[in-house]
């Protein structure tokens, strides 16, 4: 855990980030006092998912592909 008072966070922020490890807490501190805690985010997925996941595992039934009601379709539109 790292801690810092204010004043040493506003002059040193990109230092203090860059200690940062994932899980691990920056303690923001007023005159010693903790009064909030910095987390670094969730790292995003460098490599893309992969497609076809689920397949088998659900089928789409055949009256999805029907055409819609025509009320419904007039309320998309902003009908009533």
């Amino acid at each position: 855990m790292i801690k810092a008072n204010i004043h040493q966070i506003k002059a040193h922020l990109s230092a203090y980030l860059a200690r940062l490890r994932p899980g691990e807490p920056l303690v923001i501190c007023r005159r010693n006092t903790p009064i909030a805690e910095l987390r670094l985010l969730p790292q995003r997925r460098r490599k893309k998912r992969p497609i076809g996941l689920a397949a088998g595992q659900f089928r789409i039934p055949p009256e999805f592909f029907d055409p819609l009601a025509e009320e419904i379709v007039d309320a998309f539109r902003g009908g009533r």
